[in-house]
């Protein structure tokens, strides 16, 4: 059966608070599904009250993008992405991976160890695990992983129920094409694909934003980058569907209004 097309926004913290739940109505106004944010410590407030703030604010899905599993014992994070479920309602979505590049500086700066790319992934395998446990039967967490690697791969085919991506600029569309289809070999999950720019524009919350070479992106149609123009991004969206499997799109916040109509043909709503 054909999943339902679904769109998310990363809504980071990016002048004060009230702009920021604007910007979560904005999401919600628009048809998205999910309203996300990263974790990066001591650029914005924690993942958690942010996202019951969002949930409280506006009638939307909310998730993280992504915990980065080198700065959470797994307990803690499956208690929290535990407790978000409670309080939204069932609305909340546990993003997770193994951190992104330049992580290891990160942890230095802040007196952490770095943790070695195996022990990652375990810690990621024991945080779905004490997740399902605190869920029970009566409720269960949707858990979203980024991924890369063949391990993380093979570990987002047996616990994930949406697997995205990690991918870099440099990646071709037939090179993500090989790794989304290496997880739904095994496991016929959901697929998301995170795109940082919508026409010209870059999303500001992007570490290399200011150097991104659009044109590039563009000339080797890559999958980091969706048209602005409505009817040519609702045709890429079915075009990556048909090859990829690929129903979930995630954008910055800064493309709600360009992809507006795209939601609304594809969605209905």
């Amino acid at each position: 059966m054909t999943r339902p097309f679904r769109f998310g926004a990363v809504v980071p913290v990016s002048t004060d608070f009230a702009g920021w739940r604007d910007d979560v109505r904005r999401v919600a106004e628009a048809g998205f599904d999910t309203v996300l944010v990263p974790d990066v410590p001591q650029w914005q407030p924690a993942p958690a009250p942010l996202l019951a703030t969002a949930a409280a604010v506006a009638d939307v899905r909310v998730g993280t993008w992504v915990y980065a599993t080198p700065f959470r014992p797994a307990w803690t994070t499956a208690w929290e992405a535990h407790s978000l479920s409670l309080v939204t309602g069932g609305r909340f979505e546990m993003g997770i991976g193994t951190g992104r590049p330049g992580l290891e500086d990160e942890l230095r700066s802040y007196g952490m160890p770095d943790v070695p790319a195996a022990e990652r992934l375990e810690r990621v395998r024991e945080t779905v695990s004490r997740l399902r446990a605190l869920d029970g039967e009566a409720l269960r967490t949707p858990v979203v992983m980024a991924v890369r690697g063949a391990r993380a791969r093979a570990l987002a085919a047996e616990v994930a129920d949406t697997v995205t991506i990690a991918s870099s600029t440099s990646d071709t569309r037939a090179q993500v094409g090989d790794l989304v289809r290496s997880v739904r070999a095994e496991r016929d999950v959901e697929v998301a694909l995170h795109v940082p720019v919508v026409g010209d524009a870059v999303a500001p919350f992007m570490a290399s934003a200011r150097d991104t070479d659009v044109d590039a992106l563009r000339a080797q149609d890559s999958l980091l980058v969706l048209p602005a123009d409505p009817a040519a991004a609702v045709e890429e969206v079915l075009r990556r569907r048909e090859e990829l499997g690929a129903t979930y799109t995630v954008v910055g916040v800064h493309a709600v209004e360009a992809l507006g109509p795209v939601v609304a043909e594809l969605t209905g709503r």
